[in-house]
C-alpha cells in the first residue's frame, strides 16, 4: 500500500489518465477520490459514473448529454457527465464491463476531446481529467475480443493496482480498529473495542470480499455486540462471499491434482518431455507453460 500511496502522490498533480485495477472491495473509488483531492483540479467537480451499469440506450445520453427531442422522453436539453465534470475529474468505474460499441464511442471522445450531445451535430469541447477503474485484470483487457487495445492505451497512461486485503498483512488490524471506532460512534456505543480473539479470527480469514467485507462484518458486530468487547463469536462473515471462497479452494485443489499428474507422467517417461506431453494430450509448449506455472 505504501507503493500505492507513493504513486498517488506522483500522479495526482499531473493530468495523466489513470487506470485503477483491483478486486471488488479493495477501495478503487477511494484511490480515485484521493487522486482528485491531491490534483490541481481539486476545487472543480469530481463526477463518478458506474459505466458498467449503463445500458446501450442510456450510455450516450448519460455521458454525452442530449438535446430536446432526441428521443421520446427528452423534454429538455441535458448536460452529460463529461460536461458536468468540465475543469475537474471524471471517474468511470467498472470500465471493463462496457461493450465494444460503447468503447468505440468513448474512444472517439477521448481522442477528439469533444462530445456530441445525442440528437445534435454540434461538437462541444470538454476539459476533464480521466480516471478509470475495473476489477478485470489488465491481461484480460488486452484481449481484442473483449476490449479495444487503443482504448486501453488511451485510459492507461499510468496504472495503479490495489492488492487484495488478504495480502495486506497488518492492514487488517488497522482497518478493523478504524471501522470499530467508526461504527461504535455511529451506533452510540463509544466504549466498544476489539478483543484479541476477534482480531485473531480476522487475521486468519481470507476476505474474498476484501475491505468492503471487513467493513460490513464489523458494522454488524458492533450492532450485535452485547458487552464492551467484540469477541470472535461476534464476528460473522457474510455467506455472500462463501461460494467465491469455495471456488478458490476448488481451483487450488485442481492445481495440486494437475501438478501431481504432470510429475507422475514425466517420471514415468524418465524425464522425456515429448513423450510426457503426448501422454498428457498437450503440446510441448503447453507442457512447458505448466512446468513454469508449477515451478517444476
Amino acid at each position: 500500500m505504501q507503493e500505492v500511496f507513493q504513486k498517488i502522490e506522483k500522479v495526482a498533480p499531473t493530468d495523466a489518465n489513470i487506470l485503477i485495477l483491483g478486486e471488488n472491495g479493495t477501495g478503487k473509488d477511494l484511490v480515485a477520490k484521493a487522486i482528485h483531492e491531491q490534483s490541481l483540479r481539486h476545487a472543480a467537480a469530481y463526477v463518478k459514473v458506474d459505466v458498467g451499469a449503463l445500458t446501450e440506450s442510456l450510455f450516450e445520453s448519460e455521458l454525452f448529454g442530449h438535446v430536446r427531442g432526441a428521443f421520446t422522453d427528452a423534454r429538455e436539453d441535458r448536460r452529460g457527465r463529461f460536461e458536468a465534470a468540465a475543469g475537474g475529474t471524471l471517474f468511470l468505474d467498472e470500465i471493463g464491463n462496457i461493450s465494444l460499441h460503447q468503447q468505440s464511442k468513448l474512444l472517439t471522445v477521448l481522442q477528439n476531446r469533444q462530445i456530441m450531445r445525442l440528437g445534435s451535430n454540434k461538437p462541444v469541447d470538454v476539459d476533464i481529467r480521466l480516471l478509470c477503474a475495473t476489477n478485470v485484470p489488465v491481461q484480460e483487457l488486452a484481449k481484442e475480443s473483449r476490449f479495444r487495445k487503443d482504448l486501453v492505451y488511451r485510459i492507461n497512461t499510468v496504472e495503479i493496482t490495489l492488492p487484495p486485503l488478504r495480502k495486506r498483512g497488518n492492514d487488517i488490524g488497522l482497518l478493523a480498529t478504524h471501522f470499530v471506532k467508526l461504527y461504535a460512534a455511529k451506533y452510540l456505543k463509544p466504549s466498544v473495542s476489539l478483543h484479541a480473539s476477534a482480531l485473531e479470527k480476522l487475521l486468519k480469514y481470507h476476505f474474498p470480499g476484501n475491505v468492503r467485507e471487513l467493513q460490513y462484518a464489523l458494522e454488524r458486530a458492533v450492532i450485535m455486540c452485547d458487552g464492551e468487547e467484540i469477541k470472535d463469536t461476534d464476528i460473522i462473515f457474510s455467506p455472500i462471499e462463501a461460494p467465491m471462497e469455495q471456488e478458490e479452494k476448488d481451483e487450488s485443489r485442481l492445481n495440486v491434482i494437475e501438478r501431481n499428474t504432470i510429475l507422475r507422467v514425466i517420471e514415468k517417461n524418465n524425464g522425456n518431455i515429448s513423450k510426457a506431453a503426448r501422454e498428457l494430450g498437450l503440446t510441448r509448449t503447453a507442457l512447458y507453460r505448466r512446468l513454469n506455472k508449477y515451478d517444476i
